[in-house]
């Protein structure tokens, strides 16, 4: 009887918590200003790999209707375009993006948790290099 009154709340909490909108509001900002690629190879990986934290253009996923996994898609996206947005290009972000190439050498980006829900983010070893390169062509070194 514990048991079945456990699973009562836990579904009763589950559904009151898709009442809370935060994670919920899917709008793209508008792009404002896209940098300048060194290719379209670069821009294709980058959008394959990163587009959709780093950019107005964020592809969003059936499961981020869902909360709580909402919730943490959404704090994701607003991040990733905190720290560095190509669709709202300034000159605020080029120290980012200049960071931008060094993060995917380390393997910091695309996070595992992202490649994992995204197997289209995941990169060959010649895409990765094609990336870094065109990164530190975009960005600079």
């Amino acid at each position: 009887m514990k048991l079945l009154k456990f699973i009562v709340a836990v579904v009763a909490l589950f559904g009151l918590i898709q009442l809370i909108p935060y994670g919920k509001d899917h709008k793209n900002p508008k792009v404002t200003k896209e940098i300048e690629w060194d290719s379209p190879k670069t821009k294709e990986l980058f959008y394959r790999a990163c587009g959709d934290c780093h950019s107005n253009k964020t592809k969003w996923p059936w499961y981020s209707d869902i909360a709580p996994i909402s919730w943490l898609v959404m704090s994701d996206v607003q991040e990733g375009r905190e720290h560095l947005n190509v669709s709202q290009w300034s000159k605020a972000y080029v120290k980012n993006g200049k960071k931008a190439a060094h993060e995917v050498i380390e393997g910091d980006m695309p996070p595992l948790i992202y490649t994992i829900n995204h197997p289209e983010a995941r990169l060959s070893k010649k895409e990765k290099n094609q990336l870094i390169i065109g990164l530190q062509k975009t960005f600079g070194h």
